[in-house]
């Protein structure tokens, strides 16, 4: 097999059988997994499960009811069929389902194997079954010979009181497959892939994507990138994509500066081709060390490379938080009987900003646009519960009535990092903003010293100003809205109204052009076009070939409407056309109309340093 080695390098043996009483001793301190992805039967792949040394007369083996990073209940035990539990001479040993995720074991000190098979959830998922609820990048997939995306958690379980022993997985696949993956392959095989990781909270936070080799790597300043593409038809490739997956990695490499520590990272992309059974729950999910994301396939190519930038950037920043600072609850996350922290406005609301922030910052959007970005999250805050606490919200995701304001992390949950980011700024006369707080936070807790959700507040406040203590109590853990435009005025912001330019292409919100079966770019006919198509002498009816010597087909009209958004007023442009079956050659100049629009804006240029500051420092 052809291995991109990527992760961290382990020292812990894989198990095999020797004859010396050590040898054994070590084998029974881990629990030995193997997932045969060669034999798949009604759409299944089996698990066996080789167990440690247990002392119990009875235990209970778990699949997850909850994973970090989803905030919801999926039962992954739901999809495991056919349990079975036997000792070292193949007797079966009585074993009871408990519930969904759980199965008790009799006699278990004698107990040498589980096997039991695995449904994939993204069947179930498209099929409007149980599993519909799983979001796709927390999911599975088995398609035989094709693709296998083994989040580890709906495939190996653990059992009571042992997750923190070391796990050995074997992944047995078809040669023509290959595994991308953050974790080390120690099997030279192409046929075989093993795994070590220390625990089962790592097992889980490194997914594993096998499928026909399609990846790119890259590296940006010190970091290994592996980038692995499944497009089911072939209409997307590693490399085509890779261009905007970089561009982005780079950038974030750069804001982050020496917050970011990261040596390895993968980013496994799953395109759906959105048939009955496939994945529907597009977005993805952030681990340590990669990113599992799910699109669909019929996007076209930079359309799902901007989506790209946007998830992908969101997902890594949670390097920053909650990988990188966490409460107990995220540290010692309990898959079954899971309880949350009260900061999700830090979690995902701090990282969602991160993810806007970095982009003004680095020049992959302007000004205006991050200004529209925070506008709609305003809105759509409003749109939701705006009285609630946040931190009420989020100790209680998993239940209603708080469970329904989930997406208000996103929302008000980034507005909240934006107004702790201005506060800051404002204080320090624009020498700090909140990415100095996460570098401050993660010297002082890191990965592996977690935070008592109580005191974080107070640990902010030492850490930065009074006035963002007073914030965190007044709009966050209580029931008051914030008060958008304070904060937006003490960087000379305000909303104003303005006279914006619209697409040459529109006019009065409407498109003058159409696509045909042919994929051929249309004028429309009965309907009043824009001052610039009239002017230019375009008709109903015309077929757009090229313009500006650039060809355009339906498939590229995406780009042909940027790249006239960028036009200015009295640029000249040449157009080829069909009309009536002959080749025309159309010219003249770009003429733009005005629509009037409310958004950000400065309004306060002596505060010029400060947002620059802000937005750029």
């Amino acid at each position: 097999m052809r291995k991109i080695i990527l992760g961290i390098a382990l020292a812990t043996l894989f198990f095999s059988y020797q004859p010396n009483a050590m040898a054994q001793s070590k084998k029974k301190q881990q629990v030995a997994v193997t997932i045969d992805l060669n034999n798949v039967k009604d759409d299944k792949v089996q698990v066996t499960i080789s167990a440690p040394t247990i002392t119990t007369n009875e235990i209970v083996y778990h699949l997850p009811k909850s994973i970090p990073g989803t905030y919801s209940v999926d039962d992954y035990g739901k999809f495991i069929d056919d349990v079975k539990a036997v000792d070292s001479k193949g007797a079966v040993l009585e074993i009871t389902k408990l519930d969904d995720d759980s199965w008790s074991i009799k006699n278990a000190t004698k107990l040498y194997k589980i096997t039991y098979w695995v449904n994939d959830t993204f069947d179930i998922e498209g099929n409007g079954g149980f599993g519909k609820g799983v979001f796709s990048p927390a999911g599975t997939n088995i398609i035989e010979g094709k693709n296998f995306l083994l989040n580890n958690h709906g495939f190996v379980g653990y059992f009571d009181a042992k997750k923190d022993l070391t796990y050995n997985l074997t992944v047995t696949h078809p040669e023509t497959l290959f595994g991308a993956t953050s974790l080390v392959d120690s099997d030279s095989s192409a046929t075989s892939d093993t795994f070590v990781v220390s625990r089962y909270n790592d097992l889980v936070d490194n997914p594993i994507m096998y499928s026909a080799p399609d990846y790119t790597t890259f590296n940006v300043d010190g970091m290994e990138i592996l980038f692995s593409v499944y497009s089911p038809n072939g209409k997307h490739t590693a490399k085509d994509l890779s261009a905007d997956l970089e561009k982005c990695m780079r950038a974030q490499k750069k804001f982050l500066g020496p917050i970011n520590t990261n040596k390895r990272y993968t980013v496994l992309l799953y395109l759906s081709d959105m048939k009955t059974k496939d994945a529907k729950g597009f977005g993805a999910l952030e681990h340590n060390s990669s990113t599992s994301v799910v699109f669909p396939e019929m996007m076209p190519n930079s359309a799902l490379g901007k989506e790209l930038i946007d998830v992908v950037s969101h997902e890594f920043f949670h390097i920053v938080t909650p990988l990188g600072v966490h409460s107990n609850e995220i540290h010692y996350f309990d898959f079954n009987s899971p309880k949350m922290s009260q900061h999700l406005w830090m979690y995902e609301g701090v990282t969602e900003y991160f993810a806007n922030l970095f982009q003004v910052n680095q020049g992959l959007i302007d000004e205006a646009a991050f200004y529209k970005r925070m506008a709609g999250k305003i809105n759509n805050a409003k749109r939701l519960n705006d009285t609630m606490p946040f931190t009420t919200m989020s100790e209680n995701v998993l239940v209603e009535p708080y469970k329904d304001q989930y997406l208000n992390v996103y929302e008000k949950g980034a507005l909240i990092g934006m107004c702790i980011d201005v506060i800051i700024r404002e204080k320090s006369n624009g020498q700090k903003g909140i990415l100095d707080l996460m570098q401050k936070l993660t010297n002082e807790y890191g990965p592996k010293k977690p935070f008592n959700d109580s005191e974080l507040f107070g640990k902010i406040t030492e850490l930065t100003y009074p006035e963002v203590g007073t914030f965190l109590t007044t709009y966050v853990s209580g029931t008051t809205p914030i008060p958008y435009e304070e904060y937006f005025s003490k960087m000379g912001i305000a909303k104003t109204k303005i006279q914006k330019a619209t697409n040459p292409f529109i006019n009065k919100k409407s498109a003058g052009i159409t696509g045909t079966s042919a994929k051929e770019i249309k004028i429309k006919s009965n309907t009043e076009l824009s001052p610039f198509l009239t002017t230019l002498g375009l008709q109903g009816d015309d077929i757009i070939t090229a313009i500006n010597g650039t060809e355009y087909t339906l498939d590229q009209i995406s780009e042909m409407m940027t790249t006239a958004q960028k036009w200015k007023e009295g640029d000249a442009v040449t157009m080829k056309i069909i009309r009536d079956g002959k080749d025309l050659t159309l010219t003249g100049k770009v003429i733009l109309s005005y629509e009037e629009s409310e958004g950000y804006h400065t309004v306060d240029a002596t505060k010029n340093a400060l947002k620059e500051a802000w937005l750029k420092g």
